[in-house]
């Protein structure tokens, strides 16, 4: 039998990943002193050489210095309060990079797209492991990140089930270090993931343990059953491109109740129900229809 310990699950995660197409690195290779370097230093986050190129490839029309301005302004926003500026990343992921310009002389915006939403392959995903991250001389090292066109969206905290003391919860609570620690990779961060390998959640940015929830399926048909693997079901049901695309576009809100800005991320059931619900609305909007959307009851 394979000794199960964090490495175990770590490498279980990344050969998940790979069967969905996301390419791998290792974080020290691509690391400063890595020998396929893709950053400069510990405390640059995104990577930078794959966003401009997805910048160049999804806004061939806009010209360079219009394209090199989206890319400041993609790194300047992780700067300042963490909730408030994952707020604003998740508008520029959803809606584009909008770049101010002078057009004989009056000022007009120009959009510049960070993801390809309609076409998930056009999109450059990349899962590395041992991601080490450096803000304000604190140093460190997240498990997993999850890339799209350079940007981490994604990111996994794991714990070796067989160590009594290594739970879920201390899982989440690490988590909790790195929205204090290290803002400068959590600012870009959509999705926040746990698993000892037995059990296996997700949640986001501020989200309390218990809001931390299983993804029971991957299809949206069949759910997951006792023996099953939920860390399976939690990144073939969630990390899908086109699924995750999805998610991040349109399952993710914030709330502001006038004292605290809240983020918010759609669990399995919710989901998969919205899609169910717009199936049906357009079918019975449809020729042939017979106006009856129906009713979806949830929690």
């Amino acid at each position: 039998m394979t000794k199960l310990n964090e490495s175990t699950i770590e490498h279980h995660a990344i050969a998940l990943f790979k069967e969905l197409g996301y390419a791998y690195a290792f974080g020290p290779d691509i690391g400063p002193d890595g020998n396929q370097k893709e950053r400069a230093d510990y405390t640059e986050t995104l990577l930078l050489e794959r966003l401009r190129t997805a910048i160049h490839k999804l806004n061939p029309a806009a010209p360079k210095g219009i394209r090199d301005e989206a890319l400041r302004m993609v790194r300047d926003a992780a700067h300042g309060g963490l909730v408030t500026q994952n707020n604003l990343i998740q508008r520029m992921l959803v809606e584009g990079v909008r770049v101010a310009h002078q057009v004989d002389g009056e000022e007009r915006g120009i959009i510049v797209r960070l993801l390809d939403y309609e076409h998930p392959e056009k999109n450059d995903f990349l899962v590395v492991n041992q991601y080490t991250v450096i803000h304000d001389r604190i140093n460190r090292r997240a498990d997993l990140v999850v890339f799209i066109n350079g940007i981490p969206l994604g990111l996994f905290e794991l714990k070796n089930m067989a160590d009594a003391n290594a739970t879920v919860q201390k899982a989440w609570n690490q988590l909790q270090t790195y929205q204090a620690d290290i803002p400068n990779l959590m600012a870009y961060n959509a999705v926040l993931a746990i698993s000892d390998g037995l059990k296996a959640a997700m949640g986001c940015l501020g989200a309390p343990y218990e809001r931390f929830l299983p993804w029971k399926t991957i299809d949206g048909q069949e759910l997951m059953d006792r023996g099953d693997d939920p860390l399976r079901f939690l990144i073939h049901g969630i990390f899908e491109p086109r699924r995750f695309l999805d998610l991040i576009r349109y399952f993710i809100a914030f709330e502001d109740d006038g004292r605290k800005l809240s983020k918010k991320i759609a669990a399995y059931h919710q989901f998969h129900a919205a899609h169910k619900a717009l199936l049906t609305t357009l079918a019975a909007a449809g020729i042939g229809g017979d106006r009856r959307g129906g009713v979806v009851w949830h929690t």
